[in-house]
């Protein structure tokens, strides 16, 4: 089994995240451009109190996938946070990853938030965040999912 490595990002623009978003904008997701874009621009660099970023890392050191949580900003209650930029590398997935990923950023909201809202449009996404305890349910403004933490 190949070994990982997952650790949180400090500054963004110090990875190399080209190879994930070219392969993302391939699967029709463009929400990784936008994670660089709002990073550069400083509207959402993760770096509020109850906000993280987190990547894993193959062997080689290259980022293989990627995922954070903010305070939901479509919400005021202050105790929900907003599962965000989550991507898996397709050559990655169905090999502990992702769940890996979830489970440590789940960890670390728990600190902060009662509440964890995600929004996918994806069933695949369903599945995973499901089988992950999170419940479908769209009555948190602009998400799919919930989990009470």
């Amino acid at each position: 089994m190949e070994q990982f490595e997952l650790r949180q990002i400090k500054n963004l623009l110090d990875i190399n995240c080209t190879e994930l978003i070219m392969e993302s904008k391939k699967e029709g997701f463009r929400f990784l451009k936008r994670l660089i874009n709002d990073y550069k621009n400083g509207t959402n660099t993760f770096n509020k109190p109850g906000e993280f970023l987190y990547g894993v890392f193959n062997k080689k050191g290259l980022l293989i996938a990627i995922g954070g949580i903010n305070k939901d900003s479509f919400s005021t209650n202050k105790q929900i946070g907003r599962l965000r930029r989550f991507y898996v590398s397709k050559d990655y997935r169905r090999k502990g990853v992702g769940r890996s990923l979830v489970t440590r950023i789940l960890k670390d909201a728990s600190e902060h938030y009662e509440i964890i809202v995600l929004y996918t449009d994806t069933e695949h996404a369903n599945k995973f965040y499901t089988s992950l305890g999170f419940i479908k349910d769209n009555s948190v403004l602009k998400s799919t999912h919930y989990l009470n933490l």
